[in-house]
């Protein structure tokens, strides 16, 4: 006889890759120096999981933890976020991963981590021991390349479920460079490599040079990476950049279903660039690189009184998720983005709050005028109506 596979459920979002538990000092200073510390998590891919469950979205975390404290503190964690933990597997044989940082920013020289992962129960996650059923039941799909750098096994991993077959969710990427975690690959190739099958591509402006030797701007990045139905290059304080195909609607009921609103830079928008006419194929499914000249939206960010920089990146890219699945117009998934990293810029942990759906979209809907004017400092997302608003219209 023989049985059919376990139903699993179908949510918004699933990520893969691992958490771990972090260790954040009481006060500033070296790690030789800190005398306590306290305990949070922190992870690419379960940060963006929980700012989307935060954010009213059913999402999925697949990932391995140790048979330990840690582990187990991690799933609760995620969980009570509202996350789906189901597919997580624990490692009867490896330990779950830790970190202590510095409260130092990481752009700066005194910013120190030191990472106990070597050998983690995450690292060995694998083709064979992974559910695979579990990790492309979503709409969306979002990987990064940290996940890609952590073993051999993970690597095949990612590969695996990137790979543009029929049926494949909707792929979202963060390329995610961490140049300490390759070893013995060239990381560079391997991530130009996993960004060019995506259907959503989140990348730096200083990290694609770092990575690729990309100089010019977001156009050369874009010129680099001209497969990716979505580009999003962000570019620190100043902003963000995203490029968007000109022919989105099989992207966009892809995501939102028929009848949803393709993605394209919202009448007004501070948009430029010429439609790159229609491709015949299916995103994350090319056949070769599309033209260069995708219409492009630029998008300042906020004024924000950074508290620490880390997981920015991850909550803009729930931000932004998080619109896309809303069906909103470009420029407020930008917006979005904004608002979901800010919360974390302006918090000592990787994993912040974002702010209520209501209060986001009421701040992305501000002219440009207004938003420009925006600070965001410490427990803006908390006030009933921040003091950033006062002088908004």
């Amino acid at each position: 006889m023989t049985r059919s596979p376990p139903i699993v459920n179908v949510v918004d979002v699933v990520t893969l890759g691992e958490s771990m538990v972090t260790f954040l000092p009481t006060r500033e200073g070296r790690l030789a120096d800190v005398p306590s510390f306290e305990r949070a998590i922190g992870g690419a891919e379960s940060n963006v999981a929980c700012v989307l469950a935060a954010l009213g979205h059913s999402t999925r975390w697949v990932s391995r933890v140790g048979a330990d404290g840690f582990g187990d503190h991690l799933v609760e964690r995620i969980a009570g976020y509202g996350v789906d933990v189901g597919a997580v597997r624990t490692d009867p044989a490896r330990p779950t991963g830790v970190y202590f940082r510095t409260a130092a920013d990481r752009a700066t020289a005194a910013h120190e981590v030191a990472y106990y992962r070597a050998g983690s129960a995450a690292s060995a996650m694998s083709v064979t021991n992974t559910d695979l059923t579990a990790a492309r039941a979503g709409r969306v799909l979002h990987l990064s390349g940290i996940t890609a750098a952590l073993s051999a096994q993970c690597l095949d991993l990612v590969r695996h479920l990137s790979q543009p077959t029929a049926g494949r969710p909707l792929l979202s990427f963060d390329v995610n460079h961490r140049p300490g975690l390759w070893t013995g690959t060239d990381g560079a190739e391997v991530l130009l490599e996993l960004a060019r099958v995506a259907d959503i591509v989140f990348v730096g402006e200083d990290e694609a040079e770092h990575t690729w030797g990309v100089t010019g701007g977001p156009t050369a990045i874009r010129a680099l990476l001209a497969e990716p139905s979505l580009l999003i290059v962000k570019q620190a304080a100043k902003g963000a950049t995203a490029f968007a195909d000109a022919s989105e609607s099989p992207f966009s009921r892809r995501v939102n279903g028929e009848g949803a609103q393709p993605l394209r830079p919202a009448a007004g928008s501070r948009a430029a660039g010429a439609g790159a006419g229609d491709n015949p194929s299916a995103p994350g499914h090319a056949t070769g690189p599309r033209p260069t000249t995708t219409p492009l939206t630029f998008e300042p960010a906020p004024h924000v009184d950074v508290v620490a920089p880390i997981g920015a990146g991850d909550a803009f890219a729930a931000g932004f998720l998080s619109a896309t699945l809303r069906g909103l117009p470009l420029e407020r998934r930008l917006r979005h983005g904004h608002l979901a990293a800010a919360a974390a810029l302006t918090t000592p942990a990787d994993l912040a709050a974002p702010p209520t759906r209501d209060h986001a979209d009421r701040l992305a809907a501000l002219d440009d005028e207004a938003w420009g004017r925006l600070r965001l400092g410490p427990g803006w997302t908390q006030a009933d109506r921040a003091p950033e608003e006062a002088n908004t219209p």
